[in-house]
């Protein structure tokens, strides 16, 4: 170093306030708040510029991304004409492109107001992940293993400011392709708001990214909408999720079958459940049958298969 440089670094000024205080050695320093997961906020991403951001993205973008691969049909579309605005989404999980087909296939008017309940532990564990699912999709973090009060409140409270809701009860994707294990989430939501649920089936998905999936395949898909379920005055939150677990496995059954001969069973109470047989993998997968593959299988198979 120069005599020169020497005296231009003494002239600089040193220690606090200039730089950073030291910290005591014999004190043990705190962890840095990371503000992720549900302490992530969101509301950044609900403001004009980033819905205009957002409208743009997916009507433009992702809208004919996910129709080029998918190939949607949608069922049932007219119930969305009779519901008021907002309610709540509640649909099966089988595939991460589940939520963009679904945002892509409701009209703009529900579309751009909707917010999707995301997993805090996967799509908000890094500050850029966080980001880009808010900004992109317009996610709120959601805690899915355990109640957790702050995040049921925040998503309560953005229904009762207008917005609609996409919420998965599963809680995460299908590891076989049939229904996981429900919680009472959307119930509590409607029990809570007193907003309506509107059931959605998802199909095909599954085939295009499955759990574990390293490359999309094209696949047909299929979106049916099921008649809202309304929350009486004073009903109880489980017979709310009752009457929703009830509508998803006649969707599925009208998936993999047809309208009449879904409703014909769940009128005589032989709907087969979503969750498939209680079963070895090899015959969950066998019961699950060539729809996995592109089919349309009778559910009704396995049950009978069972009996």
């Amino acid at each position: 170093m120069t005599g020169r440089a020497r005296r231009l670094r003494q002239l600089r000024p040193t220690g606090f306030p200039w730089a950073s205080p030291t910290w005591p050695a014999t004190v043990d320093r705190p962890a840095p708040e990371r503000h992720l997961g549900v302490d992530y906020d969101t509301e950044w991403s609900r403001r004009y510029g980033a819905r205009l951001v957002r409208a743009m993205v997916i009507d433009n973008v992702t809208r004919p991304l996910v129709h080029a691969v998918a190939s949607p049909e949608v069922r049932g579309a007219e119930v969305l004409e009779l519901v008021e605005a907002p309610a709540i989404f509640v649909a099966n999980h089988a595939s991460h492109v589940d939520t963009p087909l679904l945002l892509t296939v409701l009209p703009p008017r529900i579309r751009h107001r909707t917010v999707v309940a995301a997993a805090a532990d996967h799509f908000f564990d890094r500050r850029w992940k966080a980001h880009l699912w808010a900004l992109g999709l317009a996610a709120i973090p959601i805690e899915r293993h355990r109640v957790n009060r702050r995040s049921a409140e925040n998503a309560a409270e953005l229904v009762g400011q207008g917005w609609n809701l996409i919420v998965y009860p599963e809680g995460g994707r299908t590891h076989d392709g049939w229904f996981g294990v429900t919680r009472g989430g959307a119930a509590y939501l409607a029990t809570r708001t007193g907003r309506p649920v509107v059931p959605v089936h998802i199909d095909g998905t599954y085939r295009i990214l499955p759990r574990g999936g390293e490359r999309l395949r094209r696949s047909p898909t299929c979106v049916t909408f099921g008649p809202p379920i309304v929350a009486g005055e004073g009903e109880a939150t489980r017979k709310v999720e009752a009457r929703i677990s009830s509508a998803l496995a006649t969707l599925a059954d009208e998936a993999r079958s047809d309208w009449w001969t879904a409703r014909r069973r769940a009128g005589s109470g032989q709907t087969p459940s979503p969750r498939g047989p209680d079963a070895s993998p090899w015959r969950r997968a066998w019961a699950l049958g060539p729809g996995a593959d592109g089919g349309r299988p009778d559910p009704g198979r396995w049950a009978l298969a069972d009996d």
